[in-house]
């Protein structure tokens, strides 16, 4: 059962009024997109995000006391342990840990649902890049686990069900990790998230294992992103081509373009420090406002043609801080702009290219998106057939595309 949202539930309550700026129909509550949106609600001077989390996300997606219920100088300094974790450097070698556990996953694979092995190798590879040692239920429970989390946030029934249970599972592995450290039994590798976080004397025991969660489970739901860029490759087999030559400009743009045009986040909630007026619309202090994120990156305004999948936007004019916005908008520093947008935009780089430089085929299978289900993915999970073994460099020939024919690929509505 879903809370009666969709991804286009805001945009189409905007449209209905006419504005940019919305009364929504609970009391307290108000809406906006649109072109200037992100950059007013990015305003530090206008909006907290203290105390707006609901309990059912907090429980589920994000848990107690961390980073995303912070504001000020509490989350300027919690900050600095998810950029320290994010380096360029420490970026690279996750993507070592990702390249050698596709190479293992799917040397001998035959057949397989590509979703549920990118949430195995990226468990694999973020709990290794992370110096989390693997439980001993193993990998294929915990990234089920992880996956569950995020995958009942924004529903009530069974699903939700399973995401608080999965929190408290990982929960509790997480803290064990953290008490290992910090009792001098497991040595992380310096500079690991593990390393860091334990190291902080600021966190207690449960909230540094929420903030270890809060590394490693981001990492794992950027399945959903590999889900949705083999469906991209197989709708625009053109970019096959384009990403098995190689060009890092093309993979670039190519997993922004994945990001903007497919569904994660439909919105992002903020509470009005101090009222004021915009687009004629009063916004009381102590009000909730939700930021339109799937209306704004599917904007004509902010994106011309934003039906249409086309990395080439972006060669054309470069996004800035408050246009593409599917991790948050603003300075990624300094602001509540995801830390860890580099690892989500570089994984789907790195795993677009190894299955455009790869040749498999698409069985019959339903790749609908239901922009009701949030978070949404394709019905099937992409299930392929590799037909020559994965490669872990560019051949020589070009991959054929899917033989099974294209299907839409703008989301279903």
């Amino acid at each position: 059962m879903s809370l009666g949202l969709s991804y286009l539930t805001l945009t189409r309550l905007r449209e209905r009024a006419g504005s940019d700026a919305v009364r929504l129909p609970i009391p307290g509550f108000y809406a906006i997109g649109g072109p200037d949106a992100a950059e007013v609600f990015y305003n530090a001077a206008r909006f907290d995000r203290q105390g707006v989390l609901p309990g059912p996300v907090k429980k589920t997606l994000f848990g107690e006391n961390g980073i995303h219920g912070l504001d000020g100088r509490p989350h300027q300094a919690r900050k600095g342990l998810f950029l320290a974790v994010n380096t360029p450097e420490s970026v690279a070698r996750l993507l070592e840990l990702t390249g050698a556990a596709w190479h293992a996953a799917l040397r001998h694979r035959r057949q397989l649902v590509l979703f549920d092995e990118a949430a195995r190798v990226l468990t694999a590879a973020a709990c290794g890049w992370a110096g989390a040692p693997i439980p001993a239920a193993g990998v294929d429970e915990l990234a089920r686990n992880l996956v569950a989390m995020v995958d009942g946030f924004a529903t009530l029934g069974p699903r939700h069900v399973l995401a608080r249970l999965a929190r408290r599972r990982t929960e509790l592995w997480a803290g064990h990790v953290i008490d290992d450290v910090r009792r001098g039994n497991l040595r992380p590798p310096s500079g690991s998230a593990t390393a860091i976080i334990a190291a902080d004397p600021t966190l207690d025991r449960a909230t540094a294992a929420v903030e270890l969660l809060n590394v490693v489970r981001p990492t794992v739901a950027v399945s959903w992103m590999i889900a949705y860029a083999a469906h991209a490759l197989h709708t625009m087999p053109q970019w096959r081509r384009r990403l098995a030559d190689g060009d890092p400009g093309d993979a670039g743009d190519f997993a922004d373009e994945v990001r903007r045009m497919y569904p994660f986040t439909p919105f992002l909630a903020a509470r009005v420090r101090t009222g004021f007026r915009w687009h004629d619309l009063d916004f009381p202090a102590d009000a909730t406002v939700l930021l339109d994120v799937y209306g704004i990156d599917h904007d004509p305004r902010v994106f011309p043609n934003p039906d249409v999948f086309d990395p080439d936007r972006y060669r054309q004019r470069p996004p800035g801080l408050f246009d593409l916005i599917p991790q948050g908008a603003g300075d990624r520093e300094t602001g509540h702009r995801c830390p860890g947008e580099p690892v989500t935009r570089a994984i789907i780089e790195q795993t677009s290219t190894i299955l455009a430089r790869s040749t498999y085929q698409m069985p019959p299978q339903d790749l609908t998106i239901n922009l009701r289900r949030i978070p949404a993915r394709p019905a099937s999970g992409v299930r392929i057939t590799p037909v020559r073994p994965w490669p872990t460099s560019a051949p020589a020939d070009r991959p054929a595309p899917s033989p099974s024919p294209p299907t839409s690929a703008h989301p279903a509505r």
